[in-house]
């Protein structure tokens, strides 16, 4: 592979991870050039799944990334020896819950110039790991506050969140204290 080539290959470092299986999830990706140089990192709390789906969930998000900023060669790098058995065909996928998100990874490969992935050891997907934790300790504090504001009955004061806005969308980066159909006024103020 020339220099030319591998300049163009963006390295994605993956990771899913559930406290309890299935309990609490959350995924983290990490992009990088091919020279090692941070490009990107972002995570998400999925509620309760095991941790095989969250790694999968992780891969979809990765390859949704390079979709949408046009990086058609990509180096998937995985702690989880089942997701890359399964994405190279050496595996077989047997769960249910797997299989349509198996599915959808594969035809999302299909649609790049070049895709490899790789099994790592988990040391050597250390900012990943560290990413789903944050998100994992993030969702179960927003967690006990939203129990916290509840008890307390203290609906009618106003309640900050950071979030950040994805495709369209904002994406809180905790869980809100709300009722489902609860109507709230928003405020937005720009990050400097």
């Amino acid at each position: 592979m020339s220099t030319r080539e591998r300049s163009g290959t963006v390295v994605m470092h993956i990771d899913g991870g559930s406290r309890g299986n299935p309990g609490p999830a959350a995924f983290a990706v990490v992009v990088e050039d091919a020279q090692g140089a941070p490009l990107d990192a972002f995570s998400k709390s999925l509620g309760e799944v095991t941790n095989n789906v969250a790694e999968y969930e992780g891969l979809l998000a990765g390859l949704s990334y390079a979709l949408r900023h046009h990086h058609p060669r990509i180096k998937v790098i995985s702690d989880s020896e089942l997701l890359v058995r399964q994405m190279q065909g050496r595996y077989k996928v047997k769960s249910q819950d797997l299989k349509p998100l198996h599915d959808q990874a594969q035809e999302m490969t299909r649609r790049l110039e070049a895709f490899t992935i790789e099994h790592v050891r988990r040391e050597q997907n250390r900012e990943a790991d560290r990413l789903v934790n944050e998100a994992l300790d993030t969702a179960e504090s927003g967690l006990k506050k939203a129990s916290l504001v509840r008890d307390l009955t203290v609906a009618a004061r106003p309640l900050r969140v950071k979030a950040k806005f994805v495709q369209g969308a904002l994406e809180f980066h905790t869980s809100l204290p709300l009722r489902e159909g609860e109507e709230v006024d928003v405020e937005i103020r720009r990050k400097s």
